[in-house]
């Protein structure tokens, strides 16, 4: 499969880079890297480029300037192409999100190992760095524990470091899905099982611990079976939201028992963690 990347050049950067990814990968993108002066998106190349960006907002709301250019990527090309752009990610203190050949002595914490490709969230874009953190600052972490829309798996793996013992990670594409698999493996992971599909392959299972780093519609659509499927006490964490978006999803969350218990914001984007109540 070839690969188009899409080089977004912004002034001002903040908070367009952010507004641009969230709309990006709603409309068939499905990797991102920041640079200094705007963002990749890497997608499938039959995307059409020119359509999509009319239905963002470089075509209706920004007032600044652009430059917009993309390239094709051969299939072949891909890992080497990442190999150039992905840089190693450090969770303040707590955990390394490095690529294979990163040189290790520049981890902190406890290190994720994962091999780059088309999947969403190795832990450049802020919402995975903030669940990141999330789940190093939960006093306990549950024993069983889903990773709704799991991506590169790199959240499910940090969840087995830390204790869970039971882990469904499930992601609607395939390519994902077995991107997860092998960062897993990659990990010596052996208590998260990975699979393709969508919500309802949740099992109303009593989860103590859901993770969701989607985007918000999608979160909200999907939040009756997070409900059911937590256990009393358990912790929805949430993201893929702009900070200002987090009163409606607090107000959302409240009629199913999901009650905040802390917030966490990196640039304009945010994450939250709550606790389900009865």
């Amino acid at each position: 499969m070839d690969t188009i990347e899409l080089q977004i050049n912004l002034d001002p950067k903040r908070p367009w880079s952010e507004i641009l990814v969230a709309e990006l990968s709603d409309l068939g993108f499905d990797s991102f890297v920041e640079t200094e002066t705007g963002i990749l998106a890497y997608g499938d190349a039959t995307l059409n480029v020119e359509e999509i960006l009319n239905q963002t907002s470089l075509n209706d709301g920004f007032e600044g300037k652009s430059d917009v250019t993309h390239k094709i990527i051969p299939h072949q090309n891909w890992n080497a192409q990442w190999e150039s752009d992905f840089q190693p990610v450090l969770v303040e203190d707590y955990a390394s999100i490095l690529a294979p050949f990163h040189d290790k002595s520049v981890a902190k914490g406890v290190v994720a190992t994962i091999q780059p490709q088309m999947s969403f969230g190795t832990g450049h874009h802020q919402t995975t760095w903030m669940m990141t953190k999330a789940l190093f600052e939960l006093p306990k972490m549950p024993d069983n524990v889903l990773d709704m829309g799991t991506g590169t798996g790199v959240l499910a793996i940090f969840a087995e470091k830390l204790g869970a013992t039971e882990i469904l990670a499930i992601d609607i594409e395939d390519w994902s899905a077995e991107n997860a698999m092998e960062n897993a493996k990659l990990n010596n992971c052996t208590q998260i099982e990975v699979k393709c599909g969508d919500i309802d392959l949740v099992p109303n299972a009593g989860f103590g611990l859901i993770i969701a780093n989607i985007n918000k519609n999608i979160l909200k659509a999907q939040m009756p079976t997070y409900a059911e499927s937590m256990a009393l006490d358990g912790v929805l964490l949430l993201s893929g939201f702009f900070n200002s978006d987090v009163e409606e999803m607090i107000d959302f969350c409240a009629p199913f028992n999901l009650i905040l218990e802390k917030r966490f914001q990196k640039d304009e984007w945010a994450a939250l963690q709550l606790t389900k109540t009865k």
